[in-house]
C-alpha cells in the first residue's frame, strides 16, 4: 500500500492509512528518505494515528527514518502513537530512542516549527566583507 507524502510549506507529512506489510514500510523508507533531499525539507512528520499496532520492525523503520532524514538534514517527529500501542510498545521493549515524538499533528508542526527556527537562529550568519 502506497503511504501519501505530502509537502506543507518546508515540511514533508506522511500519513499512513492503514498496517503495513515489511516491504511498504521499507518502501516508505526509501521514498521518504529520496523526497528529502529532492525537496530540500527542513522536517519530517510520519502520523501512525490510524495503527492500532506496531511490531517491532515498523519500530525500527520509524527510528531508521528518522536517523537518516537528520543525516540528510531534516528533523522528524512521529505523531499520533495511540495509548495502546505505545502500552504494548513498552510491555515489549520497544523504544523510539532519539526520535521525537507528539500528540498530534499539530503539535508536530509546532514541534518542527521551534526546531527548525532553533537550527535557523544557531547557523552562523555570512555578512558582508
Amino acid at each position: 500500500m502506497e503511504v501519501p507524502i505530502l509537502r506543507q510549506g518546508q515540511y514533508l507529512i506522511a500519513s499512513i492509512q492503514s498496517a503495513l506489510t515489511d516491504a511498504d514500510l521499507s518502501h516508505l523508507r526509501e521514498a521518504l528518505i529520496a523526497q528529502v533531499g529532492r525537496s530540500r525539507c527542513r522536517g519530517v512528520i510520519v502520523d501512525v494515528t490510524a495503527l492500532d499496532v506496531m511490531d517491532s520492525f515498523a519500530v525500527r523503520t520509524l527510528r531508521d527514518i528518522a536517523h537518516m532524514a537528520r543525516l540528510r538534514g531534516a528533523e522528524t517527529v512521529i505523531v499520533g502513537i495511540q495509548p495502546d500501542v505505545a502500552f504494548a510498545m513498552v510491555q515489549l521493549g520497544l523504544t523510539l530512542k532519539g526520535v521525537a515524538t507528539v500528540l498530534d499533528l499539530e503539535e508536530g508542526l509546532a514541534f518542527l516549527d521551534s526546531r527548525t527556527k532553533a537550527t535557523l537562529d544557531t547557523k552562523p550568519k555570512r555578512g558582508r566583507g
